[in-house]
């Protein structure tokens, strides 16, 4: 495991980064606030400068950006997620579905216990420092704040099965989460 190296790796070919992630996966490296046994960086989503301009050909965030604010935060994450991606690099990103979660609230047959799952689900787990949500997030917002930070391209997608996460996670059936490609 790296800790957290000054630079990036030197590669020939770009690189794909898979933020936040826990799970190996061969041609990833990961990138995760907290260490970890397959952490190859330390680091958070808002600050890539160890890695060069164009250097990543994708990037994989799974349940991340919601944890930032959305006045800083948030856009300079994706600033600096569209600064390393090289041209027609992908932005793979699965968030909470904001719109999708205030439908279920508000569902009729739900008891107290399940409005307060939701309810997590909205405002993160709290389980430490890292798991607040500061954000909701909908296609609308994601389209808006991938427009003003250099994006070209959207496209909504069921979900990514790319790792084992909660990009394809369900509630009473219902997919929770709104996973997005953008385009350098």
């Amino acid at each position: 495991m790296q800790t957290s190296p000054v630079n990036a790796p030197d590669a020939a070919e770009p690189f794909r980064l898979h933020i936040g992630g826990i799970h190996p996966k061969a041609g990833w490296k990961i990138l995760n606030v907290q260490p970890g046994e397959h952490v190859d960086y330390i680091g958070t989503c808002s600050d890539l400068s160890r890695f060069a301009d164009g250097s990543v050909a994708e990037i994989y965030a799974s349940h991340v950006y919601e944890h930032l604010g959305y006045q800083e935060e948030l856009p300079t994450a994706l600033r600096e997620a569209h600064r390393v991606l090289k041209p027609e690099g992908l932005l793979l990103i699965s968030v909470p579905n904001l719109e999708v979660l205030c439908q279920l609230f508000l569902h009729q047959s739900l008891n107290g216990e399940q409005r307060f799952h939701i309810m997590r689900m909205m405002f993160g787990g709290q389980m430490d420092q890292h798991d607040f949500h500061k954000v909701g997030l909908t296609f609308e917002f994601i389209q808006h704040f991938a427009g003003v930070t250099g994006f070209r391209e959207l496209r909504r997608l069921e979900k990514f099965d790319l790792f084992p996460d909660t990009s394809g996670l369900q509630f009473g059936g219902v997919l929770i989460s709104l996973n997005v490609e953008l385009t350098k």
